[in-house]
């Protein structure tokens, strides 16, 4: 019966209060949403939260959502909120919706259209990866990272290096890390050799967060430059840290 009363509630909707639309939306776990009543309550009038809400429950419906999705950018463009639900829908038509976008997006839309492929990482030309990491914004690089974190298993090791290269050279420590957590998931030579030149060029959060990564990797190459800089490191701090590492190994 109560349920019954709610989605009567739902139809007259339109002409009730903001108040109203947020209980409405707190009681979509109760009476399921209608995608067309999702798209005809929204409106760039209504303020963001709101939209943003409606957006989410319009991806959380992925097939039965993404056309109300489409349609609403029809209507009201590329809105940062249907950006969100298009990534959010997991719908192959949206990740080529978006991937095109960021051929015509200014710097604001495009990040968040790279937020929105994350999802999709894997299945994101290496080519939009290398270009956010090129943006001078930190933003943007660290989108660009958490993209290439679900493609990284594709890639060869000079291949990924190459691409993390201009992160491990960026003087914002986010980045740098961003990019490191990336290359600890592999175990070769010539990475545990690129993160040991890192700790040397490096200090603080940082430098320890390389030890830590050569510590995760746990090969006959990352036991080797642990080592290595455990006897060579001037910082005292850094170099002790290095042992520890090394003693976990075993």
């Amino acid at each position: 019966m109560e349920d019954t009363l709610l989605a009567i509630g739902l139809s007259v909707l339109m002409t009730k209060s903001e108040a109203e639309l947020w209980e409405a939306l707190s009681q979509s776990r109760k009476v399921r949403l209608e995608p067309s009543w999702l798209g005809e309550t929204y409106s760039v009038s209504l303020p963001y939260e709101i939209r943003k809400v409606l957006c989410e429950r319009l991806g959380i419906l992925a097939d039965k959502g993404w056309p109300i999705i489409k349609q609403l950018v029809n209507d009201y463009g590329a809105q940062p909120e249907l950006i969100y639900a298009a990534g959010l829908c997991h719908q192959s038509a949206a990740r080529k919706w978006l991937l095109k976008q960021l051929q015509k997006a200014d710097l604001e839309a495009n990040l968040a259209l790279l937020k929105a492929l994350e999802c999709w990482g894997a299945e994101v030309p290496c080519s939009v990866i290398k270009q956010s990491l090129k943006s001078p914004s930190q933003a943007h690089r660290i989108a660009g990272l958490n993209l290439l974190m679900f493609k990284a298993h594709q890639l060869d090791d000079e291949t990924l290096l190459q691409l993390c290269e201009v992160a491990l050279v960026d003087w914002r420590d986010p980045v740098v890390i961003a990019a490191v957590r990336i290359l600890q998931r592999r175990g070769s030579p010539a990475i545990c050799k690129r993160l040991t030149n890192l700790c040397y060029q490096s200090c603080g959060l940082v430098a320890r967060t390389v030890l830590l990564a050569l510590g995760y990797i746990n090969s006959p190459s990352s036991r080797q430059q642990l080592l290595k800089l455990s006897e060579t490191l001037s910082d005292d701090k850094l170099s002790s840290e290095a042992r520890k590492q090394l003693r976990q190994q075993f």
